[in-house]
C-alpha cells in the first residue's frame, strides 16, 4: 500500500517514534480492492461474501439499506461511508427485499460498475485494501467487522474531502484515472480508520484503539521500534511509568492479550513476511529477536501451526 509505505519512509527518515499501523500494513503487503460501483432504482439487493480486507460502501448518492448478519439493518443516506472487514454482507433498497447473489454481476473484466433498473435513485462506490498473505487477521481481528464513520469526528471532514475526491475520478475517465481511485480508496481506509480511533471508548479492545492510550500507545511504538530487542514486562511498565501490574492489567485490557504474546505475533508476522520474500530461517529468528533457530520455530509453529520450512524456506 503505497501511502502506508511512504508513511513508513517519512516516518524512518524524519527518525521519530515509528507509526504501528503504517509499519503494520506496510509489512503485510497491502494492495488495492478492486473498486466498484452500484448505480440502482425501484426494489433491489445485491448480497456479497465475506473477505480478508477492508472494504469501504459509501453513499453518494440516495440511500440504501445494509445488512450483516447478526446486525441490525444500518440505514445509509448519501455521504454515510461505512468500513467492512471479513463478513459476508448485502445493500438493499429495502431490508424486506430478497437479495439475489451480487458477484457474479461484477464477474465479467471490466465490469466495475452495475445498473438496476433506470439507476437514477442511489449510487454506491466501494474500495479498500487486501493482503498479499494470511497475515491478515493482525489487522481484522483489531477492529470491528462493521465500522460507520462518525459524522461528528474530527477526521470527517477528511473523509468527505477524500469520498468526494474519489467520487470525481470514478465519474469522470481522466489520464490515470485507475490508478488515482485506488491510492483514493486506501486513503479513505485510513481516513475512516481515523474517525473510528478518534470516536472509540477508552473500553474498546484491539491494538489499533489501542494505540489512543497515551501510555499502552507508547508501549506499542516501543515494541514496534524495536522487535528483535530482549523486552520484558518489567522494561515496558518503566518506560510508561506504570507499576508493572498495573500496565500487564491495562495492555491486556486494551490491546486484548498480555505485552509479550502481542510482541510474539507480531514478531512472528514479520518473520512470515521475510520468509516468503526468500530470507533463511537463520536470518530471520535473528532479525525478530531469536538467538536460537529451535525456539523461532516452535514460537512460530505456536503461531501458524506449521514450521517455518513449510513456508519453502
Amino acid at each position: 500500500m503505497i501511502y502506508a509505505r511512504i508513511a513508513m519512509s517519512l516516518s524512518q527518515s524524519a527518525e521519530t517514534t515509528p507509526d504501528p499501523f503504517s509499519e503494520v500494513l506496510a509489512a503485510l503487503g497491502t494492495r488495492s480492492v478492486r473498486g466498484t460501483g452500484l448505480e440502482a432504482a425501484g426494489e433491489w439487493a445485491l448480497a456479497f461474501d465475506g473477505r480478508a480486507r477492508l472494504k469501504f460502501v459509501a453513499v453518494t448518492r440516495g440511500r440504501c439499506w445494509l445488512l450483516l448478519p447478526d446486525h441490525l439493518p444500518e440505514a445509509l443516506v448519501e455521504g454515510d461511508v461505512v468500513l467492512i472487514s471479513n463478513t459476508r454482507y448485502t445493500v438493499a433498497s429495502d431490508p424486506a427485499v430478497e437479495p439475489m447473489d451480487g458477484m457474479p454481476l461484477y464477474a465479467p473484466p471490466g465490469q466495475d460498475l452495475v445498473r438496476l433498473g433506470d439507476a437514477t435513485e442511489t449510487a454506491l462506490i466501494g474500495g479498500g485494501s487486501g493482503f498479499a498473505d494470511g497475515s491478515a487477521a493482525f489487522v481484522l481481528d483489531a477492529l470491528p467487522k462493521f465500522l460507520r464513520v462518525d459524522r461528528t469526528s474530527s477526521t470527517t471532514e477528511a473523509v468527505a474531502r477524500t469520498l468526494n475526491a474519489l467520487r470525481t475520478e470514478v465519474a469522470h475517465a481522466e489520464l490515470g484515472g485507475s490508478l488515482v481511485a485506488e491510492l483514493l480508496a486506501e486513503i479513505l481506509v485510513i481516513a475512516a480508520i481515523r474517525a473510528f480511533v478518534a470516536a472509540s471508548p477508552t473500553t474498546s479492545v484491539g491494538w489499533v484503539t489501542a494505540l489512543a492510550d497515551s501510555r499502552i500507545g507508547k508501549a506499542l511504538r516501543l515494541l514496534h521500534g524495536d522487535v528483535a530487542r530482549r523486552w520484558t514486562v518489567p522494561m515496558l511498565a518503566s518506560e510508561v511509568g506504570m507499576s508493572r501490574s498495573a500496565f500487564t492489567q491495562r495492555f491486556a485490557e486494551r490491546v486484548g492479550r498480555p505485552p509479550l504474546d502481542y510482541l510474539t505475533r507480531w514478531r512472528m508476522v514479520l518473520a512470515q513476511r521475510k520468509l516468503n520474500a526468500g530470507q533463511t530461517v537463520a536470518a530471520v529468528a535473528a532479525a525478530v529477536g531469536y538467538n536460537s533457530q529451535s525456539a523461532f520455530s516452535h514460537a512460530f509453529k505456536r503461531t501458524f501451526g506449521r514450521t517455518p520450512r513449510s513456508d519453502g524456506c
